[in-house]
């Protein structure tokens, strides 16, 4: 009986990098029209169309709209290392291993203004969409308890280096610093209230210190428009 011989499929790095500026090109694509129509209005063949791809593509690409929602959240979310979970980010580590905690928390809220800049309303989305898409309702648990996990590990390096207020809990600062860089609040001030970026950074970036240090010096820091969120939430391709 003839031996079958194993046939290893060949992907060049053309083929790869078209594939990859098709899904960024359905994803910034779906971006557009859940921002403006929202997503239950938003259907696959708008989405197709508005990337100028057939149909059939996106669902090879994206397979479910949920999934385009996922995708793009990781998308805004991480940066240009999308690939990479938040855990192993540079930027992420750059906060947990300072040993200065002023500039921790500052560090930290840079983050999240840059994360928040990129992420825009989509956010929103997210949440207005987790109502009536169980997918989408089990991406944002996700992102709730991953975001606060993120803060949390954040306070862990401050109270292994005993920089936290006396009397003040681990549970207490995490939900502090947690509620500071949520992006509700962003929204709340910015989205809302008119502050610019630059502004809630350094709210943020003074009150993060002064509850859970009792720093009350100004201290701003370098500006990177490349830096990643500390948001949280690596989504689970589930579909």
């Amino acid at each position: 009986m003839a031996e079958r011989v194993k046939t290893r499929r060949y992907e060049s790095p053309r083929r790869r990098a078209q594939a990859a500026a098709t899904r960024r090109g359905i994803l910034d694509a779906a971006k557009r029209l859940f921002e403006q129509r929202g997503y239950a209005a938003t259907t696959m063949a708008a989405v197709a169309a508005e990337a100028n791809v057939a149909v059939k593509t996106v669902y090879v690409t994206v397979e479910t709209k949920s999934g385009i929602l996922r995708a793009l959240w990781n998308l805004l979310l991480r940066g240009e290392h999308d690939e990479l979970p938040i855990a192993q980010q540079q930027v992420y580590r750059e906060v947990l291993d300072e040993p200065d905690p002023e500039r921790q928390l500052r560090l930290n809220a840079r983050n999240s203004r840059v994360a928040k800049v990129r992420i825009g309303t989509i956010f929103e989305v997210i949440q207005s969409a987790a109502r009536v898409d169980p997918d989408i309702e089990a991406l944002w648990g996700r992102i709730q308890t991953e975001y606060h996990a993120n803060q949390r590990a954040i306070v862990e390096s401050l109270e292994a280096k005993k920089a936290l207020l006396p009397g003040l809990s681990v549970d207490r600062a995490a939900d502090i610093l947690w509620t500071l860089n949520h992006p509700s609040l962003w929204q709340l001030l910015v989205g809302e209230r008119g502050w610019t970026p630059d502004d809630y950074e350094r709210w943020c970036g003074d009150l993060a210190c002064a509850q859970l240090l009792g720093a009350r010096k100004n201290a701003p820091m370098p500006r990177s428009e490349t830096t990643v969120g500390t948001e949280g939430a690596e989504s689970v391709h589930r579909d």
